[in-house]
């Protein structure tokens, strides 16, 4: 069986008073991440992870930031989407192990719905995703709640 590693990276800038959408679940915080789409870092490390294992690029290549076409579209079907370009190559995928790093909100409490909503949005289950989060120790831009980080790594396989 043919199985290849994918690694993913995201971030964006916090605005205040801007909705902050991690793994597809509304954060209740004071500040959000602010982008194009609607800014879900998480979701678009895990897509950068799974596009980059089958060799198809990026998500900038697929999603552009100047197509109006996802001016504010939700990364579920970002996501939906780059796993439908890993099926028609012929990949499944094996599992997703992600990191979250921002200060605030704490993620704990949201990660069980993150985990069924990607599991549901890509058709594996809730036990072949695992997020984690940590803060930056109040250092750099992080630290100072000027932005949010996340990394992905995925394996995928051969159907």
């Amino acid at each position: 069986m043919k199985i290849k590693v994918g690694f993913g990276f995201d971030v964006h800038q916090l605005k205040d008073n801007h909705p902050f959408v991690m793994g597809g679940v509304n954060l209740e915080h004071h500040k959000g991440a602010f982008g194009h789409s609607d800014a879900d870092v998480l979701l678009h490390a895990i897509c950068d992870a799974l596009l980059g294992a089958a060799n198809l690029r990026d998500i900038g290549f697929h999603f552009q930031n100047t197509d109006p076409r996802w001016k504010g579209i939700s990364s579920v079907i970002l996501l939906q989407e780059s796993v439908k370009l890993l099926a028609e190559k012929g990949w499944e995928i094996g599992n997703i192990d992600a990191m979250i790093c921002l200060e605030a909100p704490k993620i704990n409490p949201y990660i069980s719905r993150m985990q069924r909503n990607i599991a549901e949005a890509i058709g594996i289950s809730v036990d072949d995703i695992s997020i984690k989060a940590t803060t930056n120790e109040t250092m750099g831009f992080i630290g100072r709640q000027e932005g949010v980080v996340a990394y992905a790594v995925c394996l995928i396989q051969r159907t």
